[in-house]
């Protein structure tokens, strides 16, 4: 059950765009896990960018770098 959260800045994406954009992250996460379409999920957290440390980066980015299998190219 691959379950993808993404956390960006916020974006003026409309529901098609949102919607394409979840088919793509689907379409790779179904390539790469073999799984099925049913069993994939993705959400979409808009974070302000003065809320990015603590919301993200504090909790979720630096704890965790040495399990992250892309490290962002930034530090906090």
């Amino acid at each position: 059950m691959p379950h993808v959260d993404i956390k960006c800045f916020p974006r003026d994406l409309n529901d098609e765009q949102k919607s394409a954009l979840a088919a793509d992250i689907a379409e790779v996460i179904i390539r790469h896990f073999n799984s099925k379409d049913s069993s994939v999920s993705v959400a979409l957290n808009q974070v302000q960018q003065e809320d990015w440390k603590a919301q993200v980066w504090d909790t979720e980015i630096g704890p965790n770098l040495d399990e992250l299998i892309k490290k962002p190219g930034y530090s906090m």
